[in-house]
């Protein structure tokens, strides 16, 4: 598949079979997002793959406010846990007044996805949260960050691929010379 062909089938997927995500492909998915760039390299995050069972007892923690509830369905997720980046990346956010954890962040989103998209794996980015029970719940102090949260697993059988609905191009881009 090429580049252009997964991110046209890449989207959120909110229904799953109950067949199981791999711990090889989840693996896999994590090792190529690790390829994502960051600002100084820092890599400041940590992926948290959680599945089987563990997957059922921590879908409660992304259907805050009424939401989500397919996710009772999902056979896999991935947490991403926000680190802090080192030193030099600090004094480079003071001086420039940018913020670089949470574009990392979005950057190794958009690489889990795609990843995982490339493998055969549906996903679904999920920002509602309950970040004190996902800390507690993988035995990390409170107040871990969790800025995301990933639902994978497999679109049951004629899942629609939609057609992407986007602003035209000259709504968003412009080409100065």
């Amino acid at each position: 598949m090429d580049l252009k062909e997964l991110y046209l089938k890449r989207q959120s997927t909110r229904e799953y079979t109950e067949k199981p995500v791999s711990d090889e492909i989840l693996t896999e998915i994590c090792s190529m997002a690790k390829l994502a760039p960051s600002a100084v390299n820092s890599q400041p995050y940590k992926m948290h793959a959680i599945t089987g069972e563990k997957a059922k007892q921590f879908a409660p923690f992304v259907q805050n406010y009424g939401n989500n509830y397919w996710t009772m369905g999902c056979p896999a997720f991935i947490a991403i846990e926000q680190g802090m980046p080192p030193l030099i990346v600090r004094m480079g956010q003071k001086i420039v007044k940018t913020e670089f954890v949470p574009i990392d962040i979005g950057i190794l989103t958009a690489y889990i996805v795609l990843a995982a998209e490339s493998l055969g794996v549906q996903s679904c980015i999920i920002g509602i949260r309950d970040e004190k029970a996902i800390a507690k719940f993988l035995n990390l102090k409170e107040g871990t960050k969790f800025p995301v949260i990933i639902a994978l697993g497999y679109a049951p059988e004629g899942y629609e691929i939609r057609e992407k609905s986007r602003l035209p191009l000259y709504e968003n881009f412009d080409l100065t010379k």
